[in-house]
């Protein structure tokens, strides 16, 4: 099946019977029940190696269903469920954490990442350095005791592209695990586990919910990292509430339809934001003036709803602030990703590359409104900012 037909087909619980329902059931559990004391064992140790029920939080049927979809999207062995896309991040990079182990992770990874390393890593002994955005160079900044690789392609607010073969092969050279945030191509845009990398993590709540109702975060793993990784998040608790996963099962089904309208009024605006002499910088994957722009081509089937825009000089922060508050459809919000259209002001955190004296930026999540009138929305509040 090709992926659009598998957002409708898979992670719908067995088709093989004779009466079903078209939807998977949500079925809450803490306590699974078992005939007997063998029984209880047989499936204390098949979950190690399969998706069985045993406890409600190693996840139930309703879980399992999301877990094999996503999995079907993205080529990957095994999935695991958290409660949200930080949670899935923090779960990668403490499994590979150790005392004097050494992490690459690019600039463009999520802000909150940081305070990850700050809070935690950095006092368990854990080494680490930013790459540049687009990773280019790796291989220089590569020492005897790294342990993983974290990167983000299209990078959080700037969408820096990764040549993610190039990556891979060369930390693969170095036995070195890859994983991505993938969370822009949400396991339909790209698929990066077939390119090379090891892990792909996902923020659910954006647009593979895309009704801006629940958060999760989704870590799909291939088979040789799956041995690594299964232990940790049920050792910490780590565990998903059945309705949000039956939210997230019933927003897929659409991905591919919203996806597109997204991408199709973010071409439209970026198109109108080129016209604007306010504007300095546009950043869009698909524009070609954007750095990598061949390989975001190469590797990606789209682009999704999400741009940014850099102001020209003389327009101040302030002016940037009193823009986002005149608009009338773009609310101010911090996620992205559901139906509704965004706008905040914001400053890319980055450490590998000065970006102090850029900007101020803007970032919008286009959603699913009337195209014409978000252009117009933004028409009426950059002319304000002339007034």
């Amino acid at each position: 099946m090709k992926n659009k037909t598998k957002l409708i087909h898979c992670g719908r619980g067995d088709q093989s019977l004779e009466v079903r329902a078209v939807n998977p059931s949500v079925m809450r559990a803490s306590t699974i029940l078992f005939k007997d004391h063998a029984s209880w064992q047989k499936y204390r140790e098949l979950r190690k190696t399969e998706r069985v029920l045993s406890y409600g939080a190693r996840g139930t049927a309703t879980n399992f269903e999301l877990e094999k979809l996503i999995c079907e999207l993205e080529g990957g062995y095994r999935a695991q469920l958290f409660p949200t896309g930080l949670a899935a991040l923090a779960m990668v990079l403490l499994n590979y954490a150790s005392k004097d182990a050494h992490f690459l992770i690019s600039d463009a990874i999520y802000g909150p990442v940081r305070t990850i390393c700050e809070l935690f890593l950095e006092k368990m002994g854990v080494e680490i350095d930013f790459l540049k955005a687009d990773a280019s160079d790796v291989e220089e900044k590569i020492k005897k005791n790294t342990k993983l690789i974290l990167c983000e392609s299209p990078g959080s607010i700037l969408y820096e592209i990764i040549d993610l073969p190039k990556l891979c092969k060369i930390a693969h050279a170095h036995n070195i695990p890859v994983a991505i945030d993938n969370t822009y191509s949400s396991g339909y845009l790209l698929n990066p586990l077939e390119l090379g990398v090891d892990i792909s993590v996902i923020a659910a709540t954006k647009y593979l919910s895309g009704h801006s109702d629940l958060t999760m975060g989704i870590v799909v793993i291939n088979e040789k990292e799956w041995k690594n990784f299964d232990k940790l998040p049920e050792a910490l608790g780590y565990t998903t509430s059945p309705d949000d996963v039956y939210l997230v099962l019933r927003g897929m089904r659409t991905l591919d339809i919203r996806l597109k309208a997204h991408e199709k009024s973010a071409d439209a605006v970026v198109e109108f934001l080129q016209s604007r002499k306010e504007i300095k910088t546009i950043f869009y994957p698909k524009l070609q003036t954007h750095p990598n722009h061949d390989i975001f081509i190469r590797d990606h089937k789209g682009a999704n709803g999400m741009i940014t825009i850099e102001f020209s000089e003389g327009i101040s922060k302030d002016e940037a602030i009193k823009f986002v508050d005149n608009l009338e459809f773009f609310s101010i919000g911090a996620s992205w990703g559901g139906y509704e259209s965004l706008a905040t002001v914001t400053t890319p955190p980055r450490t590998a590359t000065d970006w102090s004296k850029r900007g101020p930026f803007v970032r919008f999540h286009i959603g699913l409104e009337d195209v014409d009138e978000l252009i117009a929305d933004l028409k009426q509040a950059l002319d304000k900012i002339q007034k």
